[in-house]
């Protein structure tokens, strides 16, 4: 419990954290932000890390606390890229062995079947939507990976989301961040951040269970 309440701390008071990282280890703060970007979209085990509400912090502190915009906005697409990249093939490697040999009704051939004929027509947008929806943007390339959505195609669509992801988050952070109605509440513009952010996938999730209740 102690362990979730210090989690939730960190996640909502990000600018505070992130600037006592920068004056004890300096530089090595890009260093950080690169590997939480990274592990976030790239391990399927990893999505709770924050994402959105990440970029805006980093973007805010950019505005008037040391950090480079020039440097970061490239760095944190690079993480978000080759996170993309290593979850694509971590999918693509393990997961068809996975389902092939299961026996499950969770874990078989047909599933694989049907996630290969998904990616083939919608792959590209899934991709690229997914990078705005948290742990949907884990998941997403894990899952081409596993459905072999063609790599180049792939490859341009998760580029695509990363420079807007990134840019997007890291610029608003950036311009408004400095904006004192900002800068005194950023606490609150976090948890706002997290709650639209999730608030698609939830009403996704409540449209199901509607769905799922009518069919019986």
């Amino acid at each position: 419990m102690e362990l979730l309440s210090q989690f939730v701390d960190i996640v909502l008071h990000l600018d505070r954290h992130l600037l006592e990282f920068m004056k004890d280890y300096g530089p090595w703060v890009y260093a950080l932000l690169f590997a939480i970007i990274f592990a976030e979209t790239g391990f399927v085990v990893t999505p709770f890390l924050p994402g959105d509400s990440l970029l805006f912090a980093a973007g805010a502190l950019a505005a008037g606390s040391g950090l480079d915009i020039y440097w970061l906005i490239p760095l944190l697409i690079t993480a978000s890229f080759s996170g993309d990249n290593t979850n694509y093939w971590i999918g693509n490697h393990v997961g068809p062995k996975v389902f092939r040999r299961s026996h499950s009704r969770l874990l078989n051939s047909a599933y694989l079947e049907r996630a290969h004929a998904f990616y083939e027509r919608h792959g590209g947008k899934t991709v690229l939507l997914a990078r705005f929806l948290p742990i949907l943007r884990t998941f997403a390339p894990f899952v081409a990976g596993i459905g072999r959505m063609p790599y180049v195609r792939f490859l341009t669509f998760s580029f695509s989301g990363s420079v807007l992801w990134v840019g997007l988050f890291t610029l608003a952070g950036f311009y408004f961040g400095h904006l004192a109605v900002v800068r005194h509440n950023l606490t609150l513009a976090m948890l706002g951040i997290i709650v639209v952010s999730a608030l698609p996938g939830f009403i996704a999730l409540v449209r199901s269970r509607y769905k799922t209740v009518d069919k019986r």
